[in-house]
């Protein structure tokens, strides 16, 4: 019976979406990155070519794990844990690479890569398969909740300590959706909120980090301060606003040109209203929406628990991190540095999130009903 589900096509409305969005991705990496590129590297093309390569290494794992049962995660997920959090230890030791104030990169050799975004993958497939065993605990505290809590807090402290709130924040809300799908009391949820909402306040009033404070600050009124904490959102209303119905063409943004910094990572979709314009932006979305929308369907009719929970999981991140992104960008939230999920440049970002789609697509072959 195995042998016959696995033969099942998978979700080709859902693999269409995300192929979509990385071609995008690299079309707008490259408009966006070209300047930048000439300026540090002399080679506009620069960017898009480590862009090109990652996407290249991400198709080959997306059509792995499209084609790897992904049951079989279920009984190495201990084991992918670990080397994960090990993976995020490594910042710690003379490998670990600072970059504007932040020590969140790897080097090894020429290549660095971000443990950040492994831990992400690694601590939902172990959440998902922790909680899938313990169906008929999870809404007791002690035995259910305490044991979840744990592997959450372990999985965003050690984010944490890099000093990436936004990308803890976004894992931490993650986990806590895979629990709520899991069974657990709206009053534990309750409880939940309120220390998240607390260990929050607690993150952007910190002496230690008081820029947080002041990009909070900032986000109430950007233009009161539009030439130091208010520029970042400023410059991306500017460019969605330049950028009307249409748009100003492909490769014609004038914000890429150093008013927005890092344009084709943190404020791509900035740059994507600019040039694409208010059409544009919306296929983007609209893409989001089609690929979330399939994924909510694939785990909705999966038969497993631990199939269910892990394309949760993988959804969960996928929605609140293009939220998150597209919030800062159009100054809804303040401001932080966070990646659009397919479409940003970052090599290690692009290849875990096209890894995480072919564990989906794997787990679409397995469902009840006829998708393709």
């Amino acid at each position: 019976m195995a042998k016959k589900d696995i033969k099942k096509a998978p979700d080709f409305t859902l693999l269409l979406a995300t192929l979509l969005l990385v071609f995008i991705g690299i079309v707008m990496v490259f408009s966006s990155s070209w300047p930048e590129g000439i300026k540090k590297y002399n080679n506009g093309y620069y960017f898009l070519k480590k862009q090109l390569i990652a996407a290249g290494v991400g198709t080959v794992a997306l059509l792995f794990f499209m084609n790897f049962d992904y049951r079989r995660l279920d009984r190495m997920s201990r084991f992918i844990f670990i080397m994960s959090i090990l993976t995020g230890m490594l910042i710690f030791t003379p490998l670990g690479q600072e970059f504007k104030g932040a020590r969140r990169w790897v080097g090894i050799g020429s290549k660095t890569f971000m443990p950040s975004d492994i831990i992400k993958l690694g601590s939902i497939i172990y959440l998902s398969s922790f909680l899938s065993k313990k169906k008929d605990k999870i809404r007791d505290f002690t035995r259910g909740l305490v044991p979840a809590l744990l592997i959450i807090g372990l999985s965003c402290g050690m984010i944490y300590l890099q000093k990436d709130l936004s990308t803890t924040v976004t894992l931490g809300a993650t986990l806590i959706s895979i629990l709520f799908v899991a069974g657990m009391k709206i009053s534990h949820l309750f409880f939940l909120m309120v220390l998240a909402s607390f260990g929050l306040f607690k993150a952007i009033t910190d002496e230690e980090n008081q820029y947080r404070m002041r990009r909070f600050t900032s986000f109430l009124d950007p233009f009161a301060d539009k030439t130091d904490t208010g520029w970042q959102a400023v410059q991306s209303l500017y460019a969605l606003g330049s950028g009307g119905l249409f748009g100003l063409g492909l490769g014609k943004s004038r914000q890429k040109f150093f008013y927005i910094p890092e344009p084709y990572n943190d404020f791509i979709f900035a740059i994507i209203g600019e040039e694409l314009g208010f059409l544009g932006a919306l296929t983007v979305i609209l893409l989001f929406f089609l690929l979330i929308w399939r994924g909510i369907r694939t785990a909705l009719n999966v038969e497993d628990l631990f199939g269910t929970l892990l394309a949760s999981g993988i959804v969960s991140l996928i929605t609140i991190q293009t939220l998150i992104h597209i919030g800062v960008v159009t100054s809804s939230i303040p401001p932080t540095g966070i990646p659009l999920p397919l479409v940003s440049y970052g090599g290690t970002s692009l290849i875990i999130y096209m890894s995480a789609i072919g564990i989906l697509l794997n787990i679409s072959r397995h469902v009840k009903d006829n998708r393709s």
